[in-house]
């Protein structure tokens, strides 16, 4: 059996569903090629899916049948290697849920992340202080300490690909009720987190705009959520959505295409980047 994996990397991802398109364009079916492994059809679902780490010695028998060149093959398998490497952020396995190691792998792949939060600013844009008093203040029960400065490290160390060379270009749409919302006593944490996002209103990689009471209802808001685009043509567009113990990826054209709709509505209808600076700069003074 494969290894089963907490949850896949992009590269999994790609070189799975890479698996699939030469299964299908050699005419094979999945229980065809379970026949050439001996193992069951399941085996190979799982890992055209990423539902389990790519096996190399299976790689290899597998794209040999679907008469890759050998030249190929040794390629696949070099990337195959790489991908079932874990991600850095398996350091912080003991406070990552299963769940969310997917989206911090998807985030640090991704060409264009736009997303809409009416609750929190975001995690790639939150100063430490203010992520720690939204944990803080999300945590049910005795959470220690310690697990709470872990949590704050991960989200720190995940704003490190806005700073690298060529780092996504994030777009954001903020509900207003996220500058209104003080997550803590201490004013001067708000106070830093507007420094934060006018700071960010100059980065030639983010776009930041906020939805403005003035403006009346949009589409989005039911609940936020995220829209990755990656560079890699395998690799379809995809929806994430957060629910209190978990989160769904989606990735159906349907389903994408009807939140992408959405953001583009709500981006034409919030406030432009100058007005968004300006909003930022009344309740930077107001705290």
């Amino acid at each position: 059996m494969s290894e089963r994996r907490p949850a896949p990397t992009v590269g999994q991802v790609v070189l799975g569903r890479r698996l699939q398109e030469l299964r299908e364009a050699a005419g094979l079916k999945r229980e065809e090629a379970a026949q050439v492994l001996r193992v069951a059809p399941a085996t190979v679902r799982r890992m055209e899916t990423a539902e389990v780490a790519l096996k190399i010695p299976y790689v290899q028998v597998l794209l040999t049948t679907y008469g890759v060149s050998d030249k190929e093959v040794a390629a696949f398998v070099r990337l195959a290697e790489e991908a079932n490497r874990p991600g850095w952020w398996q350091r912080y396995h003991d406070v990552l849920p299963d769940w969310f190691s997917l989206y911090v792998s998807l985030e640090g792949a991704a060409r264009i992340i736009r997303s809409y939060e009416p609750h929190f600013v975001p995690g790639l844009l939150q100063t430490e202080q203010y992520a720690r008093a939204v944990l803080e203040a999300g945590t049910v029960g005795q959470a220690r300490p310690q697990d709470i400065e872990r949590h704050v490290a991960l989200r720190m160390a995940r704003q490190e690909l806005l700073a690298r060379k060529n780092p996504p270009h994030l777009w954001v749409i903020m509900d207003e009720t996220v500058l209104r919302r003080p997550v803590s006593i201490r004013s001067e944490v708000m106070r830093e987190q507007f420094d934060r996002l006018l700071e960010a209103t100059e980065h030639p990689r983010i776009t930041l705009q906020v939805a403005e009471y003035a403006t009346g209802p949009h589409p989005g808001t039911y609940t936020p959520f995220v829209l990755f685009r990656f560079a890699e043509p395998e690799l379809p567009d995809m929806v994430y959505s957060e629910y209190l113990t978990g989160a769904l990826y989606l990735d159906s054209r349907a389903e994408v295409a009807m939140h992408l709709e959405v953001l583009d509505h709500m981006s034409a209808k919030a406030a432009s980047v100058q007005r968004t600076r300006a909003v930022l700069r009344e309740y930077r003074d107001a705290f």
